[in-house]
């Protein structure tokens, strides 16, 4: 059972009320600008969005990670593509220049980047890397005064429209990866070619190629070489639990559409509402967000309060993201025909909802991570 603290609840209440008010009628043009939202992103950063995790010293809140899901769940509901480019920059693209940044990297990126005068993006996959980061490929060789990078990156969100890039390479004779930083006017950065993706049409997303670039000596994150994947591990969890959160938020906003549409759509002379297929339907959806919900902030919870969370930050990423996936489907099958109509917002659902069965580690990725937290 979640308990919330006043400070909480004011929060939750907070987004939601913007959500309510600024999200949802934007919503659908945001869609269809297949543009950065930077505009309503830099409202959320206003409202402290992107410095909650981070301590008070560093120019953020410090709030705990459930008070933060409860934020981001509001956020989600209102515009997946919002809510994944506010928690990209909350986390993946600034978290890596707090943790390990010099002064200068701070004052100068970290800290614009908690107002969004700055974004930042992280490069991982590679066209032959994915999940196995043990085939990352791009290379980082030490010269006078720092690194020449060479590689090339894929799936890197916000690529675009990003002023920094956080860089995961191989360097020197490790095996394992180093972090860099990468500022947008180095020479050798490339900004490839864009993705179209089937949904979160806001979250611009490219190809992003190194070559020949210098990366000083003061952007090398990693305090040592080959620490890349350490620092990975502690994020990991909390990128997980996001993300089953941003399938809660998704979820309810299916449910609620669903709902409100089988009140409304009459069929045979009577609501279809009231028809005993609906009616099962719709009470299995409202169960899976239950449990989707529970299992989130319960993981939330553990890793807040310091006690082992691996296996269950997986396990909710896993079931909240496939549960919010089958919310979305049902919300589309009761709305039949109209489901896969434009004009109503449950086949944007359908289609972002995509995004959170992929970020964080694939269902089958989850499965194995599950599994060997079990045979420990």
């Amino acid at each position: 059972m979640l308990h919330l603290t006043e400070e909480q609840i004011a929060v939750r209440d907070t987004f939601a009320r913007f959500t309510d008010a600024e999200i949802i009628p934007a919503a659908e043009a945001i869609d269809e600008a297949h543009e950065y939202p930077k505009a309503m992103v830099k409202r959320l950063a206003d409202l402290g969005f992107v410095g909650m995790r981070y301590p008070e010293e560093a120019g953020g809140s410090g709030v705990d990670l459930v008070t933060c899901c409860l934020a981001l769940e509001e956020v989600a509901r209102g515009s997946m593509s919002v809510a994944a480019c506010v928690t990209m920059q909350a986390l993946m693209g600034t978290k890596f220049l707090e943790m390990l940044g010099n002064d200068d990297i701070r004052e100068r990126l970290f800290k614009p980047a908690l107002a969004l005068d700055k974004i930042g993006a992280i490069c991982m996959t590679e066209p032959d890397a994915g999940s196995d980061l043990a085939s990352i490929s791009t290379r980082a060789v030490e010269t006078d005064g720092g690194y020449i990078l060479n590689g090339a990156k894929t799936w890197v969100t916000s690529a675009p429209v990003a002023d920094f890039f956080t860089v995961f390479a191989r360097a020197g004779d490790e095996d394992k990866l180093t972090i860099f930083l990468v500022e947008k006017d180095f020479g050798g950065l490339v900004i490839g070619r864009p993705i179209e993706k089937m949904g979160v049409w806001a979250l611009p997303t490219s190809e992003v190629a190194f070559n020949d670039c210098f990366v000083p000596a003061s952007h090398r994150l990693s305090a040592e070489i080959g620490d890349g994947e350490e620092h990975l591990r502690k994020l990991l969890s909390e990128i997980r639990i996001a993300t089953a959160v941003l399938g809660v938020g998704i979820a309810r906003a299916a449910l609620d559409e669903a709902v409100r549409y089988a009140g409304e759509r009459k069929q045979f002379g009577k609501p279809i509402n009231r028809f005993q297929a609906v009616q099962m339907r719709l009470a299995d959806m409202a169960t899976d967000l239950e449990a989707a919900r529970h299992i989130s902030y319960h993981a939330a919870q553990l890793l807040d309060a310091g006690a082992p969370h691996r296996k269950e930050a997986s396990m909710a990423k896993l079931f909240a993201t496939e549960a919010a996936a089958r919310v979305c489907d049902n919300a589309a099958r009761i709305f039949a025909s109209y489901g896969y109509a434009m004009e109503y917002p449950v086949q944007r659902f359908l289609r972002d909802v995509r995004f959170t069965l992929i970020g964080g580690g694939t269902s089958d990725i989850l499965k194995l991570v599950i599994a060997k937290e079990l045979s420990v």
